[in-house]
């Protein structure tokens, strides 16, 4: 019998998370280095609640003097130190309110679809901590622009008839992201809160487009597996004999500067 997943627990699923979760926007990448003071190649960058380091080596390749990826999940953190592609970064145990690294150690930290299970206020108060005065925290998530394919919308309304009380956590289009402005702006810890977005198109294969299914857990968790197999057999169905699925992602980020 299959053990029941935790809402945020990623262990069995980082295999599928490394191999088919996409990267982010470049050009988003490059409008957040420009906003910290300092060039690229004298920061040290720290992304928390890394996971399996997909957004941790898009910076690392950008060639920051430093580079260190925090991870509270074993078997996330340990296909991340596998995949690094010879980049060089550093990988620790961690998570957002308790990172473990020392005082105004770094010029950029960020959360890369992780931000939503970090309790704000702690984890604020570390950020400011752990950040050089001046440096900057960013905040992004890479939702599916879904509205850009039917057939994308098609699958998202098979979810909800199957499971109609499930409530988006890590979809970067609701939650946290709904109010992280005024938050942001609210908080004694940042100033100069900016908003960045940028869309970027993938052509996925079936299997491809399957795997990043098999990679969330907030649905699965909510859903229960039962259900959840049932939609992937109809999503399965669906992209059946295709080519690939076009999928549009959305990348939204919020970067504020600490004081």
């Amino acid at each position: 019998m299959q053990m029941a997943k935790k809402l945020g627990d990623f262990t069995g699923l980082a295999g599928n998370y490394a191999k088919y979760r996409p990267a982010y926007s470049a050009s988003v990448l490059t409008a957040i280095l420009s906003l910290v003071e300092k060039p690229v190649t004298a920061l040290d960058f720290v992304d928390v609640g890394a996971g399996t380091g997909i957004w941790t080596r898009m910076v690392a390749e950008r060639k920051p003097r430093s580079v260190i990826a925090v991870e509270p999940n074993d078997d996330m953190r340990s296909h991340g130190e596998a995949d690094d592609a010879g980049l060089p970064i550093q990988w620790r145990a961690g998570k957002g309110e308790q990172t473990g690294l020392p005082d105004e150690s770094c010029d950029l930290l960020t959360m890369a679809s992780s931000f939503h299970w970090v309790d704000f206020e702690r984890g604020t108060r570390e950020f400011h901590r752990v950040l050089r005065p001046g440096g900057r925290f960013c905040a992004l998530w890479n939702p599916r622009w879904i509205e850009a394919n039917p057939l994308l919308v098609e699958i998202e309304n098979k979810l909800y008839e199957l499971a109609p009380n499930i409530k988006r956590v890590s979809s970067g289009l609701s939650g946290i992201t709904e109010t992280l402005t005024e938050q942001l702006n609210a908080s004694p810890f940042f100033d100069d809160v900016v908003y960045l977005e940028g869309r970027h198109v993938m052509q996925q294969t079936p299997e491809h487009y399957l795997g990043v299914w098999r990679s969330v857990n907030d649905i699965r968790v909510q859903a229960g597996e039962e259900r959840f197999a049932r939609f992937l057999d109809f999503v399965e169905q669906k992209v059946a004999g295709l080519d690939y699925v076009e999928t549009t992602y959305l990348t939204r980020a919020w970067t504020a500067r600490r004081v």
